[in-house]
């Protein structure tokens, strides 16, 4: 007997002639990965359905011991296809899609993580990419046990919810006061600092009427994208190509 899911399409990756090997996001499993037969073939079960971050409803199905379900169709329900796709977004939604790949367990299902993410993709549009991500990395890092506490120097405990400066480095897990910052440490501003708390408190939908250019908060989520490469043990491809963005 089929299963069903609402799902999100992660990455695709081509298995054999025909065949396409599929990772989705799925709201009642979590992530997992099968193969969609004749795929490339078949407009009528897969047709459209298989581009990153197409929200669908999966049918699949899993034999008792094997790791593969096989994926038997997919409905669209929501498709990026749908609206403006410029570089920008393209990266920006690829990006979406690796972290979410990167920091999801197999077959562990997260109801907030999938509410998160389908909160932010209506707000991944050409040309309004930056505030939409910065909502998402805040919100991923600390639905994923991955945010360090912002209100401390992790060396000597002192506060920082002042005006004073604060600090942060690829291989350290918080912030650092100027005293116990290391060398070639980033600072956070604190209008960075204040927009986080302000994210914390409100939905994504509450900043979607500001402007935002890509300075605010980039220190914000280079300071997050390094939390999140620290877990995966490894360096996110897409923040490279998002840094290249003009």
């Amino acid at each position: 007997m089929l299963k069903q899911s609402d799902a999100i399409v992660l990455r695709t990756y081509p298995l054999r002639e025909a065949d396409l090997l599929v990772t989705l996001f799925t709201r009642e499993e979590g992530k997992i990965r099968g193969v969609a037969r004749s795929a490339k073939r078949s407009k009528r079960r897969f047709g459209g359905a298989l581009e990153p971050l197409t929200r669908v409803r999966a049918y699949y199905d899993q034999k008792s011991g094997q790791e593969l379900v096989r994926l038997d169709s997919c409905d669209v329900i929501e498709s990026p296809l749908m609206h403006d796709v410029d570089y920008e977004r393209t990266v920006a939604l690829s990006y979406v899609a690796e972290v979410l790949d990167g920091l999801l367990p197999d077959h562990d299902a997260n109801d907030a993580v999938f509410r998160l993410t389908l909160s932010v993709l209506p707000h991944l549009e050409a040309g309004s990419i930056w505030m939409p991500l910065t909502y998402f990395d805040l919100w991923m890092t600390r639905l994923m046990g991955l945010l360090p506490e912002l209100g401390a120097c992790i060396v000597c405990g002192e506060e920082l919810n002042g005006s004073g400066r604060v600090f942060f480095h690829a291989l350290a897990d918080g912030l650092m006061c100027p005293q116990h910052k290391r060398l070639a440490s980033s600072e956070m501003s604190l209008p960075s600092r204040q927009l986080a708390a302000e994210m914390f408190r409100s939905p994504v939908d509450a900043f979607a009427a500001e402007p935002w250019k890509r300075q605010r908060g980039a220190d914000l989520r280079k300071f997050l994208a390094q939390c999140i490469e620290r877990h995966i043990e490894g360096k996110l491809v897409t923040s490279i190509a998002l840094a290249r963005l003009d």
